[in-house]
C-alpha cells in the first residue's frame, strides 16, 4: 500500500461501517420482476431460499415490492444506522435490515415511514419489529417485519451499512434484487437476476400448462406415478 492509499483509507470504529450503495441489476430487469410471483422465483432458485417468519404489515396483499437492496445491520433495538441509510437510499431501493430477529424494541415507526415515502424507496424488510402499525397499513409503502411492539428504539449504534447480512434466514448482499409479495420475500443475486428471470418465466409457462390440464381434468397420471414406481411402489 502506498502512502497515498494509506492516507485515504477509512478506518471505522469497531462495530461501525458505511459502504457505498450498490446499483443492482439493470432497470429493465428490475421492472420485469414486478410481474413474477415470489413463489415462481423461489421454484427457479431451488425452493430453499427466501425469508422465514416475516409478515406483511401493509394492508393490500396484492402489493409487490421490488428493488435493489440497501443492507443495514444494527444492534437489536437500535436504529441509528437505519436513519443514516435512509439518507443514502435512491428511489426504488429496498431497505433490508438485520435486526437479529429481536422484537422487544421497534426498529422503525411512523415518523420514519414519512421519510421512506419522501425518499420514494420501494419498501422495507425488517428482521425485527416495527411500531405504529396502523400507519404502515396505509397505502404506499410495503413493509415486511418479524413483529410489532409499542416499545421504541435507542439511537446509539453500532451498526453497518451495505455489508453482507442475514435477514430472517436469507443471505443478502448489497445490490441484490429483493422481491416481496403476499407469499414472502426473496433475494436474487444481482449478477444472476437476468438468468433467474428467464428461468422463472419458463417455470410459469410450465405451470400454465399444468393448470390448464387440471382445470380440464386431463392431467397426466404418469407425472406422479412414475415417481412412485421409481421409489419401489407397485403402481
Amino acid at each position: 500500500m502506498t502512502d497515498t492509499q494509506e492516507s485515504t483509507r477509512v478506518v471505522w470504529p469497531a462495530g461501525y461501517r458505511i459502504n457505498p450503495r450498490q446499483a443492482g441489476p439493470a432497470s429493465d430487469v428490475v421492472a420485469a420482476f414486478k410481474d413474477i410471483p415470489v413463489a415462481a422465483i423461489g421454484d427457479s432458485m431451488s425452493r430453499h431460499v427466501g425469508t422465514l417468519g416475516l409478515v406483511p404489515y401493509h394492508a393490500r396483499l396484492d402489493t409487490v415490492m421490488c428493488g435493489p437492496a440497501v443492507t443495514v445491520r444494527v444492534r437489536p433495538g437500535d436504529n441509528l444506522m437505519i436513519h443514516k441509510a435512509l439518507m443514502m437510499v435512491q428511489p426504488g431501493d429496498v431497505l433490508v435490515i438485520d435486526g437479529g430477529g429481536d422484537v422487544t424494541q421497534a426498529l422503525v415507526g411512523g415518523l420514519m415511514r414519512t421519510t421512506c415515502l419522501a425518499r420514494r424507496i420501494a419498501g422495507l424488510v425488517i428482521d425485527g419489529a416495527l411500531r405504529d402499525r396502523c400507519e404502515w397499513a396505509e397505502e404506499g409503502m410495503p413493509v415486511f417485519a418479524r413483529g410489532h411492539t409499542h416499545r421504541g428504539p435507542t439511537k446509539d449504534g453500532p451498526g453497518e451499512i451495505n455489508v453482507p447480512i442475514a435477514c430472517a434466514g436469507m443471505a443478502v448482499m448489497p445490490g441484490d434484487l429483493i422481491v416481496g409479495d403476499a407469499d414472502g420475500v426473496i433475494a436474487i443475486p444481482s449478477g444472476e437476476a437476468a438468468d433467474v428471470l428467464e428461468r422463472a418465466r419458463a417455470h410459469l409457462q410450465r405451470e400454465a400448462k399444468i393448470r390448464a390440464g387440471n382445470a380440464a381434468g386431463t392431467s397426466d397420471p404418469e407425472r406422479f406415478d412414475a415417481v412412485l414406481r421409481a421409489k419401489g411402489l407397485p403402481i
